[in-house]
């Protein structure tokens, strides 16, 4: 095995190393069936078993990365003679490296829009391709639906939480790492938030990049009005002032003398719901009624929906570590399984039995009932090939590897994920909803079920 020569290394993924980001098993696996002839045409969804706690509902993001790996996964010579090296594959023959080498996902893929509101148990994405194909994407998978999926669910309960007014993401800093920093922030706008603080994100996504000062700024300066008055004069035009270094009052008198070009200003600790009672007098009084005020500082949903309960003057929130981590439910628990097998020209349904791990069996579709005031009314799990009048949310995203699909911008997915929480009714967005969604599977896939458990003939 090669050795760590001390080189530096950044282990940011690109076209080449991506196809390495990957679980041991998923390799061997492979591996596995190559050497077996199993290759059988398969269909995989990847879904959620149960929403997490206190969550409603999910907000499906991670399609677009998705699909960027499956139409760029290659292994390289580099990587091919890595994995050839591992005691593992010790006894695996040359055909399948050779195999590797030439490899390309030409399977296909449906797929729910990004933006889309799912519950437990809904396909997200569902991949039919040669078991090879479709068994080796897996990890790559779970970890980009997984994750964007969690930050957009939980920033479209912070949104909602605001009220109206804007949430912009602060999170980088806090995310698990650079990468998740960007996805982060990606998702985050998806839920519904206004601008992020990633400038990444910002340029490559087209989001508004959103940013103050650091209390580092002000402390680095002898006088605090100084330190004011030096960033009014770089950034006449977007002068917004954290005032709580020291004395927030106090900040925000001596904030008052920039004048009228004064933008906004930043309120990152202490009771700010009390604080920002008194800085909006404090704005007021001296004719800066324009001036808005933004609130930070380890906020979350709960503690916005507090704040304006009780009359918090704050006109938008930048939400950083509890929103990108998801901090009270940091992990989401997708999951991608073998649902159906073609044998012998025969689509066979397979399905786990485990307790409390049980799947249900062949490719299927979400149908989701609108009542006559355009409010979700219910979701039926049923077979591909049912008729129900209702909307079908999985559509084709990819045939034979290529993409069939206008891929959406985050601006547009990010009005998907609005008209689908502007569809969900009332009770089911509350923040400690306790009423789950009405999800049922279709009479004809409970019978393809029950045969499936009874080992019965199809």
């Amino acid at each position: 095995m090669k050795k760590n020569t001390g080189k530096l290394k950044s282990l940011f993924l690109d076209n080449e190393n991506i196809c390495m980001a990957t679980d041991l098993y998923q390799l061997t696996m492979v591996a596995g069936y190559f050497e077996r002839g199993i290759n059988h045409k398969s269909t995989f969804e990847l879904f959620v078993r149960n929403l997490p706690e206190k969550r409603s509902y999910l907000m499906a993001a991670g399609l677009e990365q998705a699909i960027y790996y499956l139409k760029n996964l290659r292994f390289t010579a580099e990587y091919i003679k890595y994995i050839k090296s591992l005691p593992a594959f010790k006894n695996v023959s040359r055909a399948f490296f050779d195999y590797l080498r030439d490899f390309r996902f030409c399977g296909n893929v449906y797929a729910v829009p990004e933006g889309t509101i799912v519950f437990a148990n809904e396909p997200i994405i569902g991949v039919t391709a040669p078991m090879i194909e479709a068994q080796i994407i897996e990890t790559y998978l779970l970890s980009m639906i997984n994750y964007q999926t969690l930050v957009a669910s939980k920033a479209s309960r912070v949104v909602h939480a605001a009220d109206g007014r804007g949430v912009i993401d602060f999170g980088t800093r806090r995310a698990h790492g650079p990468q998740a920093g960007v996805l982060a922030a990606r998702a985050c706008f998806i839920g519904g938030c206004v601008g992020t603080s990633n400038v990444l994100a910002a340029k490559e996504l087209g989001i508004t990049p959103i940013g103050t000062i650091a209390h580092s700024w002000v402390m680095a300066y002898a006088d605090e009005y100084e330190s004011f008055q030096d960033f009014h004069k770089v950034f006449p035009d977007n002068t917004i002032l954290l005032i709580d270094t020291y004395d927030t009052i106090n900040g925000a008198k001596l904030a008052t003398k920039i004048g009228k070009k004064l933008k906004g200003v930043r309120l990152d600790s202490g009771n700010i719901t009390l604080l920002s009672k008194r800085v909006r007098k404090i704005l007021d009084a001296a004719g800066l009624e324009h001036v808005k005020i933004t609130a930070s500082g380890d906020l979350n949903e709960y503690k916005i929906s507090q704040m304006l309960a009780k009359g918090a003057c704050v006109d938008s929130f930048g939400v950083g570590t509890e929103m990108v981590t998801s901090k009270d439910m940091p992990a989401l628990g997708g999951v991608y399984k073998l649902v159906e097998q073609e044998e012998e020209g025969r689509l066979m349904p397979k399905m786990k039995f485990s307790k409390e791990k049980e799947t249900c069996p062949s490719r299927k579709q979400v149908y989701r009932f609108i009542n006559k005031k355009g409010l979700c009314k219910k979701d039926i799990i049923g077979l591909v090939d049912e008729e129900f009048d209702a909307n079908e949310l999985l559509s084709p995203v990819m045939k034979k590897g290529k993409l069939v699909c206008k891929i959406p911008t985050v601006q547009q997915i990010q009005k998907t994920a609005a008209e689908n929480i502007s569809q969900l009714p009332d009770r089911f967005r509350d923040l400690d909803c306790k009423t789950a969604y009405p999800v049922t599977i279709s009479k004809r896939l409970r019978q393809v079920r029950d045969k499936a458990k009874e080992g019965r003939d199809f």
